[in-house]
């Protein structure tokens, strides 16, 4: 398989028949993307814009087996979450982790009650959760995933022993609760990691970002959206992977006399990227899971030596771009004060936010909270069949994806020939513990024990690939004082990993974005680097930073005056 994406396209002009589209570059359009190339089938993946860049670079950063879904007895849903994680846990461990997590209780039968209703189906505005309720949930979780145990039972904490690990919690909690579930790095870097995967193991697979899929006739026609070429083609079916877009786009590729009823009513997601030494200490490596005022489950822990914290979950009227607004912002902030009232957060602290909008079944449901996060398939009927994936999360989206393989599978008559469970990811292969892969770095390549823990962590196994080509560039130094990453990796992820466009490179193949790194330097040099990889002259290259810094600055939060900001203390901090 062509390595390029003008190789992919060129695949495509030669052999445009297909088995199977599908139509959306999520990380559950890539998800069934490879388990149907993995079966033998032809199989192209089309995405608008770039692979895991709508609501999948929004999440919470958390694979979690769904402790919240208990109280809308919802079983399953946490069986195979937890059956999920595990596996995650497993297949690609460079990027996701476990997470001790830490419930502080401030009563002992609150909301127990609501937690009953709840699970009868008649559920009201959420309730602080008591200790009963904690503890109930929690032995419960821990009953699910009783057979194949990866992670440590949960553990109730009096208070003596909370305010000896937290001691800047609020004053009110009374008791602690810590079980674990698990966090992912760089979620991005994992959808692309099983893209490059597939193209690997299923030398007749076709991934392309930045294209488009339209009727043609009998058929279908792509367009490469940067060079405006049409390459027709034809399949035997079709999956919609849109998410929220779901019902958008259905209707611009199947024409259907009646009216349509609507398969995703989604809900806005917001998170915060705060820096604060105080408040990440604080956490003591744990996150904090907690109600709001409003009873709504928050979020906190640290991350990449920030902390993440969130989120919202606002019902939602139509699929679109969304970010962070200052209403949430303050809810969100708020939310911290509610279990360390000492410490201060303002927004003065925020270095980087995000949004996205959950692409949840059609719910008239009026707490948004209570909307099944389950996911199934809804088939429609067309000249060329359409399996539309309604719902679905990170955790389960290899199960989604097998799920949905199936229905496509047995649409065309095809046998499953292997599964995923056991699959490893990208970096994830032959993965033999950081320490050692960290230390067999030092040796081969000799990089400082820093750069080969950051490139183990970002890379897993591949490191050695990314080091191979790094060595062989006079470029391999960091782009900035105490940042890790070098013009030669930068080069490695233009050329290695379908980069397209400069935010490819700052939001999704490296974390400088969401780490609040970022500055109007580096956007400068990554912009250098990638524009000789990719060939761009310099009004390609002005054009790309324009586009970044106005996108920083509407959808995350960030403005040129925080760029050249962060750019002048890291100057005068070198200097």
């Amino acid at each position: 398989m062509p390595e390029t994406r003008a190789g992919l396209f060129e695949t495509l002009r030669r052999d445009g028949g297909f088995d199977v589209v599908v139509v959306g570059g999520g990380i559950n359009g890539i998800g069934v993307f490879r388990d149907l190339a993995l079966q033998g089938l032809r199989v192209l993946l089309v995405e608008r814009q770039d692979f895991c860049s709508g609501c999948s670079a929004a999440p919470s950063r958390m694979i979690h087996g769904g402790l919240r879904y208990l109280e809308n007895g919802e079983f399953d849903l946490v069986r195979e979450s937890l059956r999920e994680r595990d596996a995650l846990l497993r297949n690609a461990p460079h990027l996701v982790h476990p997470l001790a997590t830490t419930i502080p209780i401030t009563s002992v039968w609150s909301g127990l009650l609501n937690g009953v209703g709840n699970f009868l189906g008649r559920a009201s505005r959420p309730a602080d959760r008591g200790a009963v309720t904690v503890k109930v949930g929690l032995s419960i979780y821990d009953w699910v995933s009783r057979k194949h145990r990866a992670l440590p039972k949960h553990r109730f904490l009096g208070a003596r022993e909370t305010f000896r690990r937290w001691p800047e919690l609020n004053p009110q909690v009374r008791f602690s609760a810590v079980y674990h579930d698990a966090w992912i790095s760089h979620p991005e870097r994992l959808g692309l990691e099983l893209i490059l995967d597939t193209h690997r193991l299923a030398d007749r697979a076709v991934a392309l970002n930045y294209a488009e899929i339209s009727p043609d006739g009998s058929g279908f026609v792509v367009t490469d959206r940067e060079t405006g070429n049409r390459y027709p083609l034809t399949t035997r079916a079709v999956v919609n992977a849109t998410g929220a877009w779901v019902d958008d786009s259905l209707a611009g590729l199947v024409d259907r006399v009646e009216a349509p009823e609507r398969l995703v009513s989604g809900t806005k997601g917001s998170h915060l990227v705060i820096d604060s030494r105080q408040l990440h200490d604080a956490l003591d490596g744990h996150m904090l899971y907690f109600g709001n005022s409003d009873g709504r489950v928050c979020i906190v822990f640290g991350y990449l030596g920030k902390v993440l914290a969130g989120s919202t979950d606002i019902k939602v009227d139509r699929a679109e771009r969304v970010r962070c607004d200052a209403d949430e912002c303050a809810y969100i902030l708020e939310s911290l004060r509610l279990i360390y009232p000492a410490i201060e957060v303002s927004a003065d602290h925020v270095v980087f936010s995000y949004s996205g909008i959950r692409p949840l079944p059609t719910s008239d449901h009026h707490l948004p909270g209570r909307i099944t996060r389950g996911h199934f398939v809804r088939r429609i009927d067309a000249a060329v069949p359409h399996f539309c994936m309604v719902g679905g999360k990170w955790t389960t989206f290899r199960s989604f994806a097998e799920h949905t393989a199936d229905e496509v599978l047995a649409e065309l008559g095809r046998p499953r020939t292997t599964g995923t469970m056991d699959l490893a990811i990208g970096g994830g292969k032959g993965y033999a513990g950081a320490a050692l892969m960290e230390s067999e770095l030092v040796r081969s390549f000799g990089v400082t024990a820093q750069r080969a823990a950051y490139l183990v962590g970002v890379y897993g196994t591949r490191a050695a690939e990314v080091m191979a080509f790094c060595g062989a560039r006079p470029d391999d130094q960091p782009l900035g004082d105490g940042i890790e990453l070098t013009a030669a990796e930068v080069g490695f992820l233009a050329r290695s990993e379908l980069t397209v466009r400069l935010d490819d490179l700052i939001l999704r193949r490296t974390s400088l974005a969401i780490t609040g790194t970022v500055d109007t330097g580096l956007i400068e040099a990554v912009a250098s680097v990638a524009g000789d990889e990719l060939g761009w002259d310099e009004s390609r290259v002005r054009a790309e930073i324009e586009q970044l810094v106005a996108d920083l600055e509407r959808y995350h939060g960030v403005g040129r005056d925080t760029l050249d900001r962060r750019l002048n203390e890291r100057n005068a901090t070198c200097g």
